[in-house]
């Protein structure tokens, strides 16, 4: 690692010769394979990006020219070139690097995004910044891996075309080889004149000139630019950008990283916005990696170097969702699946194999699949959306407007859901029960187990006439737990002793909800455990729990504002019930990436704080008497 132990800023990598980039390139790769066999990661994205940054890095000043990652899983380069390799074996570890641009650790990140097709946005907004400004800076927005099939990337781009002033160079990563590399001297020649200042003027000139020609000059002019058009669009696959007004160079092979550093000159020596199209490999210098059918390696779990296999875990939820699902498609044949480029990562890979006539990618639109969906249940068919928790925000209008507006049946299966970790603040997915709340006549259901989430999702998609939902968490599911009774919809899982306390545990929280109640066993305190399957809406049946316990404890894996918690307390209100209430789930903030269980325990919904919680309030007789009984008394108290 010596010459990557010499870079502590991109600085540093003005000095190098081609020979020496060559070598950094290669110990560039190698750490990245190393580190993320330990620590998991987004492996195969920034092994196809290493000549590129390098390239960036040499051509553009950073922090003072700003470097936009879209998305920012694309940035481990950036970050091992701007004095962060020491602190690079914690990636995504509790204390380390997260696994994104984060402005906390460094001023050359910006925009901690890690939610595709938002870097043209927030590029065109900071070209636009620097322009009114006066300052003299450039804007690069990396873009690809998928981004660009986001509508957002495309009303970015409408409007960067008509910013003809505006520093801005985008580079588009296309690592899917959607066009094929052309090569030879005519194609730099051609790259080099389109974006010299001086060709516009000179175009404009000659326009004019011909212009003037009676009778043959415009149709001289018409002929020339048509010639001209012509051999571009023979030589590069860049009509569609020009089209919209942006001048265009490439595609250059990004693995290059002399070539990169050309290219990226060029285009900001035009001092306008310019795209620049860089082909790349995903996976690039690994074999494991580029071998790797589903996504070169997108972002394994901890994996063995010399095989390139990950280390086993055993069964997690989504692998529950897709044998249940594909069990679905064979009895039903309306039933069709959806997803947002996360065909594996979200587990429809199967059914995708069963029923490839009945499976739909739109890329990463999540708007577009909802309102997509909504047409198909228009159409007689139940459509199945899964993406993950997080992405469905970015379609709220989408499951308002389109699907419930229209009650339509359409049932979103949100993988990740609650606390994920590793992935940090972005990727939580602790905003849907929250956002779902104000949805009317949508259904929410949330499994406890991988029994439940099978029957929870059969149910869900016998409903044709409103939206549902079924979440689950990131990881493996716990042991099946069977309810000892059923109140309404609600199970009953632990009933032990006086009415005491009612806790009512959502989804993953209810094996929590479970020790909990042991432990108040344990110390003499009579408990109710529930879980009431379906969140939204709120089931009668818990109304009257709570009315006939002296406490109710209500535990969730979403933030605590607008939940369903907030949901069940206005039930409460509303039915006139005085019972004590205390909400436990995700504070309202950021979440900083850790594993799931160091979260947990840090914001308190572990089994151990929560208990001790519970017993010291029961021990000062906060709670509302039960008729025919007094509160609960100092015989409880630990």
């Amino acid at each position: 690692m010596a010459l990557l132990e010499s870079i502590a800023s991109p600085r540093d990598l003005r000095d190098l010769t081609p020979d020496q980039l060559t070598a950094l390139a290669s110990e560039i790769r190698d750490l990245l394979v190393s580190t993320c066999a330990r620590t998991g990661g987004h492996l195969g994205p920034n092994l196809g990006v290493v000549e590129l940054t390098l390239a960036i890095h040499r051509v553009f000043d950073s922090p003072t020219d700003r470097v936009v990652f879209d998305t920012g899983h694309q940035a481990y380069v950036h970050k091992l070139l701007t004095g962060r390799r020491e602190a690079f074996e914690k990636l995504r570890q509790e204390g380390g690097l997260s696994g994104y641009p984060s402005q906390t650790e460094s001023d050359h990140d910006i925009v901690e995004n890690s939610h595709a097709s938002t870097a043209l946005s927030y590029a065109d907004g900071l070209a636009k910044a620097y322009r009114v400004r006066g300052d003299d800076r450039h804007v690069v927005a990396v873009i690809g891996d998928g981004a660009l099939t986001g509508g957002m990337a495309w009303e970015a781009l409408n409007n960067i075309a008509v910013a003809k002033d505006s520093r801005l160079v985008i580079v588009v990563n296309d690592n899917g080889r959607s066009y094929t590399p052309t090569v030879g001297g005519l194609t730099n020649a051609l790259a080099s004149l389109r974006t010299n200042p001086r060709y516009e003027q000179a175009l404009d000139v000659v326009k004019k000139r011909l212009n003037a020609v009676k009778g043959v000059g415009p149709a001289t002019y018409d002929v020339l630019h048509a010639v001209k058009k012509g051999m571009k669009d023979a030589l590069a696959p860049q009509g569609l950008f020009e089209d919209l007004g942006l001048k265009y160079v490439g595609p250059v092979d990004g693995h290059d990283e002399q070539a990169m550093e050309k290219a990226l000159a060029q285009a900001k020596r035009f001092n306008g916005p310019v795209i620049v199209h860089a082909l790349t490999r995903k996976g690039m210098g690994y074999d494991a990696a580029e071998r790797h059918e589903a996504d070169q390696f997108h972002s394994p779990r901890p994996f063995d170097i010399e095989s390139g296999e990950e280390h086993p875990t055993g069964g997690i939820w989504t692998d529950v969702f897709a044998d249940e699902i594909v069990e679905l498609g064979e009895r039903r044949d309306d039933v069709v699946a959806m997803t947002a480029a996360m065909m594996h990562p979200v587990g429809l890979h199967l059914f995708e194999a069963r029923f490839p006539e009945r499976t739909f990618d739109v890329g990463i639109a999540e708007q577009h699949a909802a309102t997509s969906a909504a047409g198909m249940a228009m159409g007689g068919l139940h459509p199945v959306v899964a993406v993950y928790a997080t992405f469905l925000n970015r379609a709220f209008d989408q499951v308002l407007m389109d699907c419930a507006l229209h009650r339509c049946g359409v049932t979103f299966v949100l993988d990740r859901a609650g606390v994920t970790g590793d992935d940090g603040a972005s990727h939580n997915g602790m905003w849907d029960m929250s956002v779902l709340q104000v949805v009317p006549g949508l259904r929410l259901a949330a499994p406890r187990d991988a029994a439940r989430l099978r029957e929870l999702l059969n149910e869900a998609v016998e409903v044709d006439d409103a939206p549902t939902v079924v979440r689950f968490p990131k990881g493996p599911p716990p042991a099946d737990v069977e309810a000892v009774d059923r109140v309404g919809g609600v199970d009953v899982l632990v009933r032990e002793g006086d009415q005491d306390v009612l806790v009512v545990g959502v989804g993953s929280t209810a094996h929590t909800a479970i020790e909990v109640g042991e432990r108040l066993v344990a110390q003499g305190i009579g408990v109710t455990v529930v879980d009431p399957r379906w969140v939204k809406p709120v089931d009668p049946a818990l109304v009257d729990l709570a009315r006939d316990h002296r406490l109710v404890v209500h535990l969730e894996d979403n933030g605590r504002v607008g939940g369903v918690g907030a949901a069940m307390l206005q039930a409460l209100n509303d039915a006139r019930v005085t019972t004590p209430f205390r909400l436990h789930g995700i504070p309202q903030e950021f979440l900083d990436h850790a594993k799931r269980a160091v979260i947990l325990e840090r914001i308190g919904l572990d089994a151990q704080s929560l208990a001790r919680g519970i017993v010291e309030e029961v021990s000062t007789g906060v709670t509302a008497p039960v008729e025919g009984r007094s509160p609960v008394d100092a015989e409880h108290t630990p």
